[in-house]
């Protein structure tokens, strides 16, 4: 028998949705429209029962892919979704193998009515993959993406992919893919037993329509510990959003959450040059830790490769925004004519309403390579969630540049660290086993080029957990546009640890965002 063909396909799809239609309506009841609320339903009713952890085995000509047989395995653009319809989006879905094993269900809803899409491998350009005999059309698929004119009215460009666990990815205009978003996190700090990852197991994406700016698709969360309905509204542009519904429905209590999480890199940077003497200067998807607190004050934490695992709590009340950033966009930084780092984007997480009591939580892990996704941002909620207690929030994910437009104060660009010019009073404590550390802090933006003619106006406020801050200077930096603060800190003891917190201030009025930083003496 013949695969059906694209059009097969789709056609069969509207028929379904007209059968289904005119059934609801020989029964006398009006036609019902799939909704978040079906997905919420879905959602309840697996709470209820155990968590399924078995994955069905593959085939054998899909089982023994490695990296590079299964990347060779191409969806063929020409039988991308919606391509017929005059849509501006392009489905096209990912085959099953190597890392992803587990398979999740692809629906189209059309009309208010939902179809799964039966796996062919026609759809798929096999590569170097020899099948004998068809694969099962419930095979299932191991993810899905969506293309858009993102850069250029005539060229389809990726916009948004999720494979993986609950890992989605997403492009704004002139980005290159860096960091990624997922939809929960749980257990990031390992207490009492690893960390759990929960998968998107369902997807239903609503076929958009001719002049739809924006795609609206709905994702099943599962896990051991919870389950999940999530809606994603996706609409493209120079920062492209993703506004996200969910509705969780904890298995058990769950005491370690991490809400809006994001993952990315960081190997070296201005700051941290240690651990590697590659040519290229810097390394990373993200540079910083941006926090919109919800007091009103910015935060910027400049990230680190640590040497061991290092948590970093920012608590917080009702939380307007956080994200990594990649704030530095200057090729010059990164000398990199492949990777482009200097064009992967920042992820900056916007609540809507509410969030209460808790905590931005940061997890820096050491890495030798840039290509371990070591870092991990996300909410953490301060009280745990009750066992099947629905909770419900929403937020929206931009993807954006630098960043530099998110608040109007000056913002720091450079993080430098050095010895400190030990003064008399420095050696003596040296003697006694204390080390002391310079940091040297560029910010620029707002206000500061008023001040440049006189920067002896601008006072430096800083602060310390422990040990001293010694000395605090600034200069006028033409090179930035703005001020170079530094501060000398002396801690007792090698191995002692401090967090160093500064801002800059003018006739009591804050200047510039908050940069924090740990220190660990050594």
């Amino acid at each position: 028998m013949t695969e059906p063909t694209r059009r097969a396909l789709l056609t069969g799809i509207a028929a379904l949705s007209v059968a289904g239609t005119a059934s609801v309506a020989q029964e006398g009841r009006p036609p019902k429209s799939f909704a978040f609320e079906d997905v919420e339903r879905r959602a309840a009713d697996l709470a209820k029962t155990p968590y399924d952890a078995r994955v069905p085995a593959l085939p054998a000509p899909i089982a023994k892919l490695d990296y590079d047989a299964w990347r060779d395995i191409r969806f063929r653009p020409d039988k991308a979704f919606f391509g017929t319809e005059g849509s501006p989006f392009r489905l096209q879905l990912f085959h099953l193998g190597f890392l992803y094993t587990r398979p999740v269900t692809v629906n189209l809803v059309r009309r208010g009515i939902a179809t799964p899409i039966a796996y062919q491998s026609s759809l798929f350009d096999m590569g170097r993959t020899k099948l004998d005999k068809p694969l099962p059309v419930d095979l299932g698929f191991a993810g899905l993406r969506f293309h858009s004119f993102l850069n250029k009215p005539n060229l389809l460009d990726e916009l948004i992919v999720f494979l993986g666990a609950s890992y989605y990815r997403f492009l704004g205009r002139e980005q290159l893919y860096g960091l990624s978003a997922r939809g929960l996190a749980l257990n990031v700090e390992g207490q009492g037993g690893p960390e759990e990852f929960p998968v998107f197991r369902e997807f239903w994406v609503t076929m958009p329509e001719k002049d739809d700016d924006a795609l609206l698709i709905h994702a099943l969360l599962d896990s051991p510990s919870v389950t999940g309905a999530f809606a994603f509204t996706v609409k493209p542009g120079d920062e492209t959003s993703v506004s996200v519904r969910s509705t969780l429905i904890p298995r058990v209590a769950l005491p370690s959450v991490g809400l809006a999480p994001l993952t990315s890199m960081f190997f070296i940077g201005e700051n941290d040059r240690h651990h590697s003497d590659d040519y290229r200067p810097e390394l990373h998807d993200s540079d910083g830790l941006q926090i919109a607190a919800g007091s009103g004050e910015w935060l910027w934490r400049p990230l680190d490769n640590p040497a061991g695992r290092r948590i970093s709590s920012f608590a917080d009340r009702d939380p307007k925004g956080f994200g990594l950033m990649q704030r530095d966009r200057a090729f010059e930084t990164y000398q990199d004519l492949e990777a482009s780092y200097h064009r992967r984007p920042g992820y900056f997480v916007e609540p809507d309403g509410a969030w209460g009591e808790g905590a931005v939580t940061l997890m820096e892990l050491p890495t030798d390579t840039e290509t371990n996704d070591n870092i991990v941002a996300y909410w953490r909620p301060s009280q745990p969630y009750p066992a099947g207690e629905p909770v419900r929030l929403s937020y929206r994910v931009r993807a954006i540049g630098s960043g530099l437009d998110l608040h109007p104060g000056a913002r720091v660009v450079n993080t430098f660290t050095a010895a400190a010019i030990a003064s008399g009073t420095a050696k003596a404590e040296e003697a006694k086993g204390a080390l002391s550390r310079r940091f040297l802090i560029d910010f620029a933006g707002g206000d500061l080029s008023y001040y440049l003619s006189d920067p002896a106006k601008v006072e430096v406020v800083a602060a310390t957990s422990q040990g001293r801050i010694t000395a605090t200077s600034i200069a006028p930096n033409p090179h930035t546009g703005g001020l170079r603060a530094a501060l000398d800190v002396t801690l007792d003891a090698s191995g002692q640890s401090t967090d160093l917190r500064a801002f800059l201030r003018a006739g009591g009025r804050a200047l510039s965002e908050t940069w924090v930083y740990p220190w660990t003496a050594a």
